[in-house]
């Protein structure tokens, strides 16, 4: 696995086009960094959420991990014909089946993914995932997965990172798929990636202890489960929330609803030359409540096509 940049080694918000948009942003950094504004913020509350598929890479024509997950049920159908058994196996087996695929949603990218891996420990899994993410390919792109984050994102969380913020992942998809990746791509750590999670068992047989991977889903960290799962995992309420979905709108909600100045900050995928221009019908991060509720709630609607300067890395 190859990272297109590393993060925080970029100009501050340099892929970022001057305008209202960048400057709401920096104002508000600005308001709760400075020791004098009143609006100051102590480091240690400094926090800020990022949703990951969508919000900082790529996530059409369908999530990453569910092309992961798909291109490992080929493979293991092959070599365990009982696995077909099972209907969501035997449709990621079919050619032809992604769409009915994509219908599952995040459930059954995350049975799927259960079911390719199961019994078998975290780090042989992690292993997994770094060596698909080595050969796979965007299927139109034909560039690696991990070409297609987000320049402008990257430069936003190293700019936060220089304020003294800690950023955090909370997304719908799996903690130990994210993990893999996420402190190579974005610089943040593996503690730091809140998603959801299938059930592990503690197994010890005589030689080293193992964490063994269940094909049951034990939590799917969308929509309303978000802001608990801060609650659970960091212990405070953002500054900021990043998302660019319906799945992310009450973790924008409770984040802004909190005392003091806050920010929510959408990304809307409104630039089909560069990328891709999808929002309320889209199976996959679909844009529609959030979006009209953006102005009743003073979120920010990030645009791409009006303020970004460059979607994706350059990669030398």
């Amino acid at each position: 696995m190859r990272a297109p940049s590393v993060a925080g080694s970029v100009p501050e918000l340099c892929s970022w086009r001057d305008g209202a948009t960048r400057q709401t942003i920096v104002d508000f950094v600005t308001a709760v960094t400075t020791e004098d504004s009143a609006d100051f913020v102590p480091p240690e509350q400094r926090i800020a959420v990022f949703d990951n598929d969508g919000t900082l890479w790529s996530e059409q024509p369908m999530y990453v991990q569910m092309a992961f997950a798909i291109d490992r049920a080929r493979t293991l159908a092959k070599e365990r014909t009982d696995l077909c058994e099972h209907p969501v196996i035997a449709m990621a087996a079919q050619s032809g089946q992604e769409k009915a695929l994509m219908g599952l949603g995040i459930p059954g990218l995350l049975e799927l993914v259960g079911l390719t891996h199961a019994d078998m420990d975290t780090v042989e899994f992690g292993e997994i995932v770094r060596s698909w993410l080595d050969v796979a390919r965007h299927p139109t792109l034909q560039r690696p997965y991990t070409d297609l984050i987000y320049q402008p994102m990257l430069e936003l969380m190293a700019y936060l990172r220089t304020r003294d913020f800690r950023t955090y992942i909370v997304s719908a998809g799996g903690t130990a798929f994210m993990r893999v990746v996420a402190e190579a791509l974005y610089g943040i750590p593996p503690e730091q990636v809140i998603g959801s999670t299938i059930k592990t068992n503690y197994v010890h047989n005589g030689a080293a202890p193992r964490l063994i991977r269940r094909p049951e889903v034990d939590l799917i960290n969308d929509g309303a489960t978000k802001p608990g799962t801060i609650e659970k995992v960091i212990g405070r309420s953002p500054l900021m929330a990043f998302g660019n979905s319906d799945g992310d709108f009450e973790m924008l909600e409770w984040t802004t609803a909190c005392e003091g100045r806050r920010l929510g900050v959408l990304l809307h995928h409104d630039d089909a030359d560069r990328e891709v221009a999808y929002d309320r019908d889209s199976t996959f991060g679909r844009l529609d409540r959030s979006l009209s509720s953006a102005p009743q709630q003073g979120w920010l609607v990030v645009s791409m096509r009006r303020d970004w300067h460059t979607i994706f890395p350059e990669v030398t």
